[in-house]
């Protein structure tokens, strides 16, 4: 069996999310009160507790989510022993944490600076994006790169599904022009901002100054990156990728794919939520999926 282990990104959020771990679990526990200490602030009364609209603010939501996937990746413990890892935006963030790259308090340090810096950018730049479903990607792409303002693919989720990400103006333009080629739907998506875009530039140099103050590991597995969709164990390749990330694509269709074509059998979602387990059965009903079940 070839295993890959994969952790989400934002959007799999939700309240109460991680109270069953800090209750059941004195190392989960023993971590989100050291992750509150690092934070300055309890961010689990906000994950345990039912503020959704509190929960989905990206400062909030990105740190919520890397504790729930890191902590449950401890406690799987010997069980958390994968051929592969990888994770859809965010959730790059958590493997490689996950798998020794990076050490706890560095990896949830860059993902609050990565988070605040996002929120920042959302602010100088209003900006959104939109889900387009059921056209191939290279029409998507071609269409994009005719408009005349900042509209790019961000998010290849799954075969027919692509995530588009610009200035509200693009992706109007976009969403019309996508439509009369035979989308099955253009959807704006209720985000804050363009991610995975050049509009986050002025975040990407603000993460870039922290990501090069951290210190790398050896890590024990390969990692398939967003912006590559290549897997790699070179500590100098994984923190160039992990700069270009806020800015360039994450091509998790293509990183589904090039784990199927390893010989990846095995697929566990470790984290919040049951999304990336749909993609994978989007491109391959036969692979054998399932959540951290703890």
């Amino acid at each position: 069996m070839i295993k890959a282990f994969v952790f989400p990104g934002q959007g799999a959020q939700f309240p109460g999310m991680g109270k069953d771990l800090y209750t059941n679990y004195s190392l989960a526990k023993e971590m989100f009160e050291n992750a509150n200490q690092i934070l300055g602030y309890s961010i689990t009364d906000i994950m345990f507790g039912e503020d959704a609209d509190l929960l989905k603010e990206t400062k909030i939501t990105q740190p919520a989510i890397f504790l729930h996937s890191v902590i449950s990746s401890k406690l799987l413990k010997e069980k958390f022993n994968p051929n592969y890892v990888a994770g859809h935006s965010l959730g790059e963030f958590s493997a490689l944490v996950a798998s020794g790259y990076i050490k706890f308090e560095d990896g949830l340090n860059l993902v609050q600076n990565r988070a605040n810096a996002m929120q920042k950018s959302c602010k100088e730049n209003p900006s959104t994006m939109a889900a387009i479903i059921g056209l191939e990607n290279e029409i998507v792409e071609k269409i994009c790169g005719d408009i005349d303002e900042v509209v790019v693919p961000a998010n290849y989720n799954c075969p027919g599904q692509l995530v588009i990400s610009g200035s509200f103006d693009g992706i109007d333009q976009a969403c019309e022009k996508l439509t009369l080629a035979g989308a099955r739907r253009a959807l704006k998506l209720p985000v804050g901002g363009a991610f995975h875009s050049p509009l986050m530039q002025s975040a990407q140099e603000e993460l870039e100054e922290a990501i090069n103050k951290t210190i790398f590991h050896d890590g024990i597995c390969p990692i398939f990156q967003n912006v590559t969709a290549a897997q790699t164990t070179s500590k100098s390749e994984i923190k160039e990728n992990l700069i270009k990330q806020l800015t360039g694509p994450v091509k998790w269709t293509q990183i589904m794919q090039k784990m199927i074509s390893h010989k990846v059998n095995n697929v566990t979602e470790v984290g919040p939520g049951k999304v990336l387990q749909g993609l994978f059965k989007k491109v391959n009903r036969e692979i054998e999926t399932s959540g951290t079940n703890l």
